[in-house]
């Protein structure tokens, strides 16, 4: 089996392994050659090497697999020429859309819509690769990773809060020889329990060896620097491309580490100095969404910047005995006297005033057991995009300021997490409902002292 182009070593290595691998999942920038590898070599090596008959290649439509996949330049019956014949209507042995190569069936499917998948996937099959995995029906992805030998998918950087990403990818690791390649905000997110015989694969222009310099250098102009389409496209980072509440966030300008922030405090001429501490509380009480609570700790400092300084989130969904409202006292003041220690005493800690019962609890725990911590109702007279006003102007950076007033320590990966997801609603100037729990706590922590914010040193 020989590909009509030149591969790099990295892809060449990605098509030899094989052995103790059940599924591949391939990350990057556009135009990698990451279908053109996955799909046309790899996936039909193993089609080949199975023992099962029937296999799956599946897409949003069965068109846009044949578009993409089947039909185009170097797609499958390119490289396959005379070995692989395409049935886009059935024939009298199988009705649906499927590839005959070798003594093999590699049925055509397209994940949009359930009614025709949900006919198909009745039994098990040798191996399935899935076509931009990350706008796939997850019922359907679910469904198919139990019925397979091996499973390959391709994926464009998206939203990181996709259950796709923490059912599955995340769940996937690099080979140790090409794990410098995986940006370190992705490498990061890789953090879900996993599964050894998975791997994560990242690709990008410089793996794609049939790309000119000059071919690179015109796709990096393509998109705008500093918008999402660059970072997702040219980048290969994650993220939602669209529709973003915050797309003046970046790692680059907002997220600093521990480091930083020591030897700034302890800088000999202008040492920073936080003014104000203070904790933002937010709940979520179901078992059946991914909502959570999250505490947020933060301190206002003398240069006027919002810095973050940690982060807890829980979820109920995940949790065997699920969390009650009298949970909460015990876990949030071992938060706020570990932080207190570690950066200074915030005695006012805001909890979201629609949860009348953890505010009860909490100020029933403070009458039994004493405290120096004042819980309060959070103040929501600041709209909610007012609030999300005032955070955009405290995330820019441009000439006249250098350093961003809204920072956030890098091992908070909640909320970096929401910041790079939290998005607005289709039809009306209005963020959604998700993805939006550790930002709802900061922004009840920051807004009773939100004129000291921004307000330079």
């Amino acid at each position: 089996m020989k590909s009509s182009f030149p591969l790099s070593q990295k892809y060449i290595d990605f098509i030899n392994s094989t052995k103790n691998v059940d599924a591949d999942f391939l990350e990057g920038t556009t135009a990698s050659g990451k279908t053109t590898v996955g799909a046309g070599v790899k996936f039909i090596r193993m089609v080949s090497a199975s023992k099962k008959k029937i296999h799956i290649i599946a897409s949003k439509t069965t068109g846009t697999a044949e578009k993409n996949i089947i039909q185009q330049d170097n797609g499958i019956l390119d490289i396959h020429k005379g070995k692989a014949k395409y049935h886009g209507n059935g024939d009298k042995d199988y009705k649906i859309p499927h590839i005959k190569f070798e003594d093999k069936i590699i049925f055509v499917l397209g994940y949009d819509n359930k009614d025709k998948w949900a006919l198909v996937l009745g039994s098990q099959f040798g191996c399935v690769y899935i076509d931009e995995i990350n706008t796939a029906n997850i019922d359907f992805i679910r469904e198919v990773s139990t019925r397979n030998d091996y499973l390959i998918a391709t994926l464009n950087p998206d939203d990181p809060s996709l259950s796709v990403y923490k059912e599955f990818i995340n769940r996937s690791r690099p080979y140790k020889k090409y794990a410098k390649d995986v940006p370190n905000e992705i490498m990061q997110e890789l953090k879900e329990e996993p599964v050894p015989t998975w791997r994560y694969w990242f690709f990008t222009f410089n793996d794609n060896l049939s790309l000119s310099e000059e071919d690179i250098e015109k796709k990096k102009r393509s998109a705008p620097k500093g918008t999402k389409l660059y970072k997702n496209k040219i980048q290969g980072l994650r993220g939602r491309a669209t529709g973003l509440v915050f797309p003046n966030f970046s790692r680059k300008n907002n997220v600093r580490a521990t480091e930083w922030l020591k030897k700034r405090m302890t800088d000999k001429k202008e040492p920073l100095k936080f003014i104000h501490f203070s904790c933002g509380v937010d709940t979520a009480y179901s078992q059946e969404s991914p909502d959570t609570f999250s505490f947020i700790y933060q301190g206002i400092t003398d240069k006027g910047q919002l810095i973050i300084l940690n982060e807890e989130v829980y979820n109920n969904a995940s949790l065997e005995i699920p969390l009650a409202p009298s949970d909460i006292p015990p876990r949030l003041i071992v938060f706020l006297e570990r932080n207190r220690k570690k950066w200074g005493f915030a005695r006012d800690v805001f909890v979201d005033n629609a949860d009348q019962a953890t505010i009860t609890e909490l100020k029933k725990y403070k009458r039994q057991h004493g405290g120096v911590y004042n819980f309060l109702n959070a103040y929501k007279k600041v709209e909610i995009i007012d609030r999300i006003h005032l955070q955009l102007g405290w995330l820019n950076v441009n000439e006249y300021k250098p350093e961003a007033d809204y920072i956030v320590l890098d091992y908070c990966v909640v909320h970096i997490g929401e910041l790079e997801s939290y998005s607005w609603k289709e039809d009306k100037y209005e963020p959604e409902d998700r993805n939006d729990h550790t930002i709802n706590a900061s922004q009840y922590g920051f807004i009773p002292f939100r004129n000291r914010i921004g307000v330079g040193g």
